[in-house]
C-alpha cells in the first residue's frame, strides 16, 4: 500500500466508487479504502446457495439518456451495466383493498391510473409535475447545494432559472402542504398512498417530506426517466465502477477499515486496520468521506469543530430495516405485480417487496428471490438479551410472511429459503451506525439549501453519499460524488466536466 496519495476516498459504496473513479480519471493518485470484503456498500449483494440477494438497494435510477449513471459511464468509456426499465415501477396495495395502484412507466397511462384511483387529485399531480420539470432543469445545470464559498455560490447561481425562482417559494413546504394547496386535503386514500411512496425514498411521510424533493420522487417511475432492474444483481453497478477505477489507475483496497482521520500541516493522516488486523497509516493531501456523517465525531475526535459536531449529533436518527430474504417457485407468484410492490401493513409495518426476474441471474430457472423490507427504529434492536432478540426476530418474520401472504398469496410453507436480517445484521454488513439504512431524511429543514454540505469546515475534507444533496438512491449518491469531486478539483483551479 502506498504511504501517500493525492486523495483517499473512504467507503467503497456507489458514492465512493464514483468519486474515486472520477478523480483517478483526472490523473490524481487515488486510494479507495473499503472495510468490507467487497464493494457496493448498501447496494451490495450476497449469496445463499443458488440464490443471489441484493442486500439493500434493489433498483436504480439514472440509466436513461442524460441520467447521471449514463453520463458517468460515457465519461469513463465503460459500458453501462445491462438493465431494463421497470414497468410498472411499483404496484401498491392499500390496507383492506384488493385493487392495485400501478405506477406505469408511460406518463399517459399513469395519468389515467391516478385519475381512476384518486378522482379529483389532478391539480396536485399537475403541480408536482411542474415542480419536477423545474427541479430537473435546475439539477441538469449541476448546482452546488448548499453553497459554502464563492465558487459554490457561482455554480448555484448559474444553475438558477426562472422556474427555479418560481418554485423556490415552496422551499419550506412539504408534500402535504401541496395536497392542501390544491384542494385535495380531504382525500385520505391519496394521503396514505403518498405516505407509502415518500417514506420509501425520503425516510419521511408526506407531512415531513420537502415538496421540492418529493415532487421529483413521485415522478421517477415515468419516462423519460424511470426505475431500472439490473441484470445479474446490484453488484453489477459497483463492478462496472470498479472497472472504471482500475482503467483510470486508481486502487481499491478491500478489508481496509479506517479508524482515525487527522488533519495536519501537510494534509491528512488516516489510520486503520488492514486484512489480518494489521495496522496501516496512509497520508493523503485530501480526503473524500462517503461514510454516514454520524461517524465523523468518532473518526475526527477533537479535530472536528465543536459547532459542526453539535450539528451532526443533533440530527434525528434515520430508520433501520427488517428484511426478509426469501426464495419461492415462480409459479407461486401472481403475474400482474411487476417486480416491485408495496403493501400498507400494520405488523411489523408497511412492506416494500422486490422480486427477481426470470433469467436475471438471481435464482435458478423457474424460481424467484423475494426480498421484503420494512422500516423499523434501529437502536432498540441493540443491547437485547439473546433470547429476547431471537423472539423479536421470530415475531417480525411471522408478521412479514403474513403480509406477503396477503399481498402475493405466498404461504410460509412455500418458501424454498427464508431468513430475516435486522439492523444488527445490516450494521455488521455495512459498518453504518446501528444499521441505519438511509441518509438524514428529506425534511424541509435538511433538504437543499438547508442540508449538510459536501464542503466541510475542515480544508481538504469532502463529503458525499446519501446524507448529502440530492439525497438517497444510487443516482443521488452518484450526483453528490460528482459535486464533491468538482469542488475538490476547483480548489486547485481545475474544472471537471463529464465528457459527451
Amino acid at each position: 500500500m502506498l504511504s501517500r496519495c493525492d486523495v483517499a476516498v473512504v467507503g467503497g459504496g456507489i458514492a465512493g466508487l464514483t468519486a474515486a473513479a472520477l478523480l483517478a480519471a483526472e490523473g490524481l493518485q487515488v486510494e479507495l479504502l473499503e472495510a468490507h470484503s467487497q464493494s457496493g456498500g448498501c447496494a451490495g449483494t450476497f449469496r445463499r446457495g443458488p440464490y443471489t440477494f441484493d442486500a439493500g438497494a434493489t433498483q436504480v435510477a439514472g440509466f436513461e439518456q442524460g441520467g447521471i449513471h449514463q453520463r458517468l459511464f460515457q465519461h469513463f468509456g465503460v459500458p453501462l451495466p445491462q438493465a431494463r426499465p421497470l414497468d410498472p415501477g411499483c404496484s401498491v396495495l392499500l390496507d383492506g383493498e384488493r385493487d392495485l395502484i400501478h405506477l406505469w412507466r408511460d406518463p399517459e397511462r399513469w395519468r389515467q391510473e391516478r385519475q381512476h384511483q384518486f378522482p379529483g387529485s389532478e391539480p396536485f399531480w399537475q403541480l408536482c409535475a411542474w415542480l419536477h420539470r423545474s427541479n430537473w432543469a435546475f439539477a441538469g445545470r449541476d448546482p452546488v447545494l448548499p453553497p459554502r464559498n464563492l465558487w459554490d455560490l457561482q455554480q448555484l447561481l448559474t444553475a438558477v432559472g426562472p422556474g427555479t425562482l418560481a418554485s423556490g417559494v415552496l422551499v419550506g413546504a412539504t408534500i402535504a402542504d401541496l395536497v392542501q394547496l390544491t384542494g385535495c386535503g380531504g382525500d385520505q386514500r391519496l394521503r396514505r398512498f403518498l405516505d407509502l411512496q415518500l417514506k420509501l425514498y425520503s425516510q419521511e411521510p408526506a407531512d415531513r417530506t420537502a415538496a421540492l424533493y418529493g415532487a421529483t420522487v413521485l415522478a421517477m417511475a415515468q419516462a423519460p426517466l424511470g426505475l431500472w432492474h439490473l441484470q445479474g444483481s446490484m453488484q453489477q453497478l459497483s463492478g462496472s465502477l470498479e472497472q472504471a477505477l482500475a482503467i483510470a489507475g486508481g486502487v481499491l483496497r478491500l478489508r481496509h477499515r479506517v479508524e482515525s482521520l487527522r488533519p495536519g500541516a501537510d494534509g491528512w493522516r488516516l489510520e486503520g486496520r488492514a486484512p489480518g488486523q494489521r495496522p496501516f497509516v496512509l497520508h493523503a493531501d485530501q480526503v473524500v468521506s462517503t461514510l454516514p456523517p454520524q461517524l465523523l465525531p468518532a473518526l475526527l475526535g477533537e479535530s472536528l469543530p465543536e459547532a459542526y459536531c453539535k450539528r451532526i449529533n443533533g440530527f434525528p436518527d434515520p430508520s433501520g430495516a427488517l428484511v426478509l430474504y426469501g426464495a419461492v417457485e415462480r409459479e407461486r407468484l401472481p403475474e400482474h405485480f411487476g417486480l416491485h410492490a408495496q403493501l400498507e401493513w400494520s405488523d411489523p409495518g408497511s412492506l416494500f417487496v422486490s422480486i427477481s426476474a426470470e433469467n436475471d441471474g438471481r435464482a435458478p430457472a423457474g424460481q424467484a428471490t423475494l426480498i421484503a423490507s420494512v422500516f423499523t427504529p434501529a437502536k432498540p434492536w441493540f443491547g437485547l438479551p439473546e433470547p429476547e432478540y431471537q423472539q423479536r426476530k421470530h415475531q417480525a418474520l411471522a408478521g412479514i410472511q403474513a403480509g406477503l401472504q396477503q399481498l402475493l398469496g405466498v404461504a410460509p410453507e412455500d418458501y424454498l429459503h427464508a431468513e430475516l436480517a435486522t439492523p444488527r445484521g445490516f450494521a455488521g454488513w455495512t459498518g453504518r451506525p446501528f444499521g441505519f439504512v438511509g441518509g438524514l431524511g428529506q425534511h424541509p429543514s435538511r433538504f437543499g439549501p438547508f442540508g449538510l454540505a459536501s464542503r466541510t469546515p475542515l480544508p481538504g475534507l469532502w463529503l458525499c453519499g446519501d446524507a448529502i444533496y440530492p439525497g438517497e438512491g444510487t443516482a443521488g449518491v452518484s450526483l453528490s460524488a460528482f459535486t464533491a469531486c468538482r469542488q475538490l478539483l476547483a480548489s486547485s483551479g481545475r474544472t471537471l466536466k463529464l465528457r459527451g
